[in-house]
């Protein structure tokens, strides 16, 4: 990673700007074009260093307010299948699998669910639970409380 690398991420870790053209303005900030900046993204992306380019909604704000975390426990041999299931509803924002910790946790599928309400998302887990059929056995939800600030790595003494 080069100076201009650096500097691509400085002024993009805190998000691309809501631009027509981000790119040309991040350009514009680094000193550089719009050309050189989208392939610079294009081989961080490729080789790593940065992971993914994607919008962060904030689902409070589209009044999404009943959102609950759903953990599952389901037999490990059907982890990645019955992940992939869940993972494909439009209703679940990401999923994954975690280790179980018995006797005291044994939920191994985590699956983020939104809704308007708590009523919704109930509605929404029994989807999953009926899609899931005999591989679920057993779920809670956990329903978010407050909202935590979500933001990527930052690199130490760059300014966003």
């Amino acid at each position: 990673m080069d100076k201009l690398d650096r500097a691509i991420i400085a002024a993009t870790q805190a998000g691309l700007p809501l631009d027509t053209r981000p790119y040309a303005h991040v350009a514009e900030q680094v000193g550089s074009d719009e050309a050189t900046v989208m392939a610079r993204m294009q081989a961080m992306q490729a080789s790593g260093i940065i992971r993914r380019i994607g919008a962060v909604p904030n689902h409070y704000v589209l009044g999404f307010r009943g959102n609950g975390m759903s953990v599952w426990e389901v037999p490990e041999n059907r982890i990645q299948a019955c992940g992939e299931m869940v993972g494909s509803l439009d209703f679940v924002s990401h999923a994954y699998h975690r280790p179980k910790h018995p006797p005291l946790w044994n939920y191994n599928l985590f699956a983020m669910v939104h809704g308007r309400d708590r009523e919704e998302v109930m509605q929404k887990v029994e989807k999953i639970a009926a899609l899931l059929g005999e591989n679920d056995l057993g779920h809670e939800v956990l329903f978010s409380t407050r909202i935590l600030k979500k933001t990527g790595l930052r690199l130490p003494g760059e300014k966003a």
